[in-house]
């Protein structure tokens, strides 16, 4: 068979026949995606895969000015899962702070995606309550996010039981790591069951400020990351919180915590900053961190207490 060579003048018809192939083969936006735009109504939109069950979304929208970072986890996979990065010694004694990066290095293989996590003293203790891989190492009566491998992410407020057992979901015990629990907090929440949780009495709730937060969507097993930049002129003004719950609510999440915010707002895609850090030094050191993590292992653990 003979074969005809496409001339120049074709090449024009050829892209646009390749850009007609790729928006029909792209997967339809799915609900949360569409609630998100329309809460934002964004100029600029980029979606970018990370690896299978893990997506980063950018939105840019003049409605703030807001720039959105998202990371989407199917956690309807069972490989993928959360690990909390601490910058602090294992005994809690020893508060320290580090970069997110320098964490996001420290944390080794699978290692996917991370945001900063818990508000912290001048010192470097976590003002909620900490456990790494069932290693209690602080524990304070306020919202945190918990998680363990063959559980859904549970969102509420700590409590203790007795001197020895904490409850995050299900018991932690303080003094015998069950080598899986990963808890980190946050303030305040902002959605419990669908629903707006009683606006705190937080300073600065109704200011827009850079934020971090982390939500879930308990019918379709995502979790998702954001960080929305601030302080940036033109670029980013920040949320209020209000206005985080919304983006919440948009995506259809069923739980959200809010992390701390400001300058220590940052988001990483493997050792990528994905965010513009307000300060005028970039990242600020941080106490903990939320990582998501892809580890086969996760499949073949008990979740039995």
């Amino acid at each position: 068979m003979r074969l005809r060579r496409v001339g120049r003048g074709a090449k024009p018809a050829i892209l646009l026949l390749a850009a007609v192939l790729a928006a029909v083969c792209r997967p339809a936006p799915s609900s949360s995606e569409m609630g998100l735009r329309e809460y934002l109504a964004p100029d600029s939109v980029r979606i970018e895969p990370i690896r299978e069950g893990v997506t980063y979304h950018y939105l840019w929208s003049p409605r703030g000015p807001w720039a959105v970072h998202l990371v989407e986890v199917d956690l309807s996979r069972c490989d993928l899962g959360l690990h909390v990065l601490s910058a602090g010694q294992a005994d809690g004694k020893a508060p320290g702070l580090k970069r997110l990066s320098e964490l996001m290095l420290e944390a080794g293989s699978g290692a996917v995606a991370a945001v900063n996590g818990d508000l912290f003293t001048p010192e470097g203790q976590p003002l909620g309550t900490e456990v790494s891989r069932g290693e209690v190492r602080t524990v304070r009566r306020r919202p945190a996010l918990a998680w363990r491998p063959g559980r859904a992410p549970w969102i509420g407020s700590v409590e203790r039981l007795g001197d020895s057992t904490l409850v995050a979901g299900w018991p932690i015990r303080r003094h015998e790591s069950d080598g899986r629990s990963e808890v980190i907090s946050g303030f305040p929440e902002l959605l419990d069951g669908g629903e707006r949780v009683d606006e705190p009495m937080v300073s600065g709730r109704r200011t827009r400020h850079p934020r971090s937060a982390v939500g879930y969507d308990s019918r379709t097993r995502r979790l998702w990351l954001v960080v929305v930049d601030g302080r940036r002129e033109g670029y980013s003004t920040g949320m209020s919180l209000p206005e985080l719950a919304g983006l919440f609510e948009a995506l259809q999440a069923t739980e959200a915590l809010n992390l701390d915010g400001g300058g220590s707002s940052t988001i990483l895609i493997g050792t990528r900053i994905a965010n513009r850090p307000s300060d005028p030094l970039g990242e600020r050191p941080v106490a903990n961190a939320l990582l998501v993590r892809v580890d086969p292992a996760f499949c073949n653990l008990s979740t039995n207490p």
